[in-house]
């Protein structure tokens, strides 16, 4: 290929600048010219799309967020859409896309690639739900975010005696409450993998204070309710008060940690060789500690399966 295009889309996740980085820089590396498409699949249809060099990614892969912007677009869901992405990419010169995002990300870019434009998808989501790769970009940081929340909001559950509910990000999935509530000692984790039972919650709390504790954390997943509707059902089963936090975008946003940063140049970069050895329809991701490449339709016709081994142990933990 001689000329190749990188976008984001989707909800951003820190480490995407670090994978911009590496596309950009790993094709140029090859020979390979780079386009920036701006706004995700809308700046693609409105040909929002610009020649990057080397020094265009200078100083970006500490920097959350996306260089590239991103934003919905409804109109790429449509036939009519993606023939107007197809026709700017051919304005471009455009021979392959590296598209970095989440699940409906990979959707438009297996859609692109069923018309004839190869594309490649990186795993970008602080959610950790695509199938296929153990850690996507942006994980990572949004765990130590979530889990520095958790610290501070127990150092005043303490003071004051309280049991507090906080409210994660994940989606459909409970990754981030799990890794969370485990690494911050929760007494009870709730994620949607695993259904709960309030009569057994409300009997781990009244345990808890019968042997002499006086605070307690519960991390749920929205997936699962919401932090408030959490708190009504406790109070209205068992009368027990107590407070939430619902730590919401502040979730996805910071400073990428080095774990991510490596994660992101790791994919970016195998991104570009399997477009420059012309294969479209892959996916980007990390198999037992090894960078692979798979074929993209597993990310939405597999389903993703939190590690309930984590799950059990904080059970265990939190006696």
């Amino acid at each position: 290929m001689k000329k190749i295009g990188v976008l984001t889309s989707g909800g951003d996740s820190p480490g995407m600048n670090a994978a911009v980085r590496a596309v950009v820089r790993k094709a140029i590396y090859h020979g390979v010219e780079v386009a920036g498409v701006y706004s995700g699949y809308q700046g693609l249809i409105e040909g929002n799309i610009k020649n990057l060099e080397a020094g265009d990614v200078g100083d970006i892969i500490q920097r959350g967020g996306t260089k590239l912007y991103s934003a919905r677009c409804e109109e790429f869901r449509t036939e009519a859409g993606q023939l107007k992405a197809i026709e700017q990419m051919k304005k471009e010169g455009l021979e392959g896309l590296v598209v970095i995002g989440g699940d409906g990300s990979y959707r438009g870019a297996m859609a692109l690639t069923k018309r004839g434009f190869p594309c490649v998808g990186v795993p970008g989501t602080i959610d950790n739900d695509i199938p296929g790769t153990d850690y996507t970009i942006g994980f990572d940081t949004a765990l130590n975010t979530v889990i520095e929340a958790i610290d501070k909001i127990r150092d005043t559950a303490t003071s004051h005696e309280r049991t507090f509910i906080v409210e994660v990000m994940g989606r459909d999935a409970g990754d981030l409450a799990l890794w969370a509530g485990l690494a911050g000692g929760a007494e009870t984790i709730l994620i949607p993998e695993e259904s709960y039972d309030i009569g057994d919650m409300i009997d781990r709390l009244q345990k808890g204070r019968d042997r002499g504790k006086r605070h307690s954390i519960i991390i749920v997943a929205e997936g699962v309710m919401g932090g408030n509707e959490l708190k009504a059902l406790i109070k209205e089963k068992a009368d027990i008060e107590t407070r939430v936090s619902v730590l919401g975008h502040i979730q996805r946003g910071g400073s990428p940690t080095a774990r991510d940063r490596v994660l992101g140049s790791l994919f970016g970069a195998r991104a570009v060789e399997v477009l420059i050895e012309g294969v479209g329809g892959r996916a980007i991701g990390m198999k037992n500690h090894q960078v692979v490449d798979y074929d993209m339709t597993e990310a939405f016709t597999a389903e993703h399966n939190a590690d309930m081994s984590l799950y059990t142990l904080s059970k265990e933990l939190a006696i």
